[in-house]
């Protein structure tokens, strides 16, 4: 049997949570292994645009998760911003690839920095170094020069810069459609099989 992937997956307090949520939901149903992380003022942010209370506690928002999603022991598990020594915190441990969505521009520009002043941070600073795949989702607008320096220093090194932004050319009749559209665009970028939308030049089935 395989093992599942293992991808790091990180909330930060931009809004956009309906994307990171329905990523999380995709990355546990397609069979990866996640490794979940979340900002304070991410806990905020959800519960403001989708009524979600995050806990303060990892081992709290593990078990809402892993219920939620009816996610098996071992299959997610949630870090708290200061477990130093959890495996995304070394480079002998790291992840295979590495989401940050929604990404704040705060956390663009620290890790475009090189900065690790909490786990998120140091997360990222771990893959860029270790040559792994790290995929950033900024959901701001309009973009300033010093954003735009911060995304194209980070694409130098290597990051995917996937901003939020839907098609439309797939008809999308639900709020929950042009989600899965950018979800879809995040998981092609993991090589994660899914069916989130139908494929430009594929007939319906």
């Amino acid at each position: 049997m395989k093992i599942p992937r293992t991808i790091c997956l990180a909330f930060t307090g931009a809004s956009g949570m309906p994307y990171g949520i329905r990523l999380l939901e995709s990355l546990l149903a397609a069979g990866c292994r996640v490794q979940l992380l979340y900002s304070q003022v991410a806990q905020v942010v959800a519960r403001q645009e989708i009524a979600l209370e995050l806990p303060s506690r990892a081992s709290e928002a593990q078990a809402v998760f892993r219920e939620r999603f009816a996610a098996l022991p071992g299959e997610l598990v949630v870090y708290g911003r200061e477990e130093w020594f959890s495996p995304v915190a070394s480079g002998s441990n790291p992840p295979e690839a590495m989401v940050v969505c929604p990404c704040t521009m705060g956390t663009l520009a620290s890790i475009a920095q090189g900065l690790a002043s909490n786990l998120i941070e140091r997360a990222a600073d771990v893959v860029i170094k270790e040559g792994r795949k790290l995929i950033l989702v900024p959901r701001e607008t309009p973009f300033s020069a010093i954003h735009l320096e911060n995304m194209l220093r980070l694409a130098r090194a290597g990051a995917v810069i996937l901003p939020p932004n839907p098609g439309f050319y797939h008809h999308p009749e639900r709020l929950e459609d042009l989600v899965d559209f950018v979800v879809a665009r995040i998981l092609d970028q993991l090589a994660v099989p899914h069916t989130l939308m139908q494929r430009w030049g594929k007939e319906a089935e």
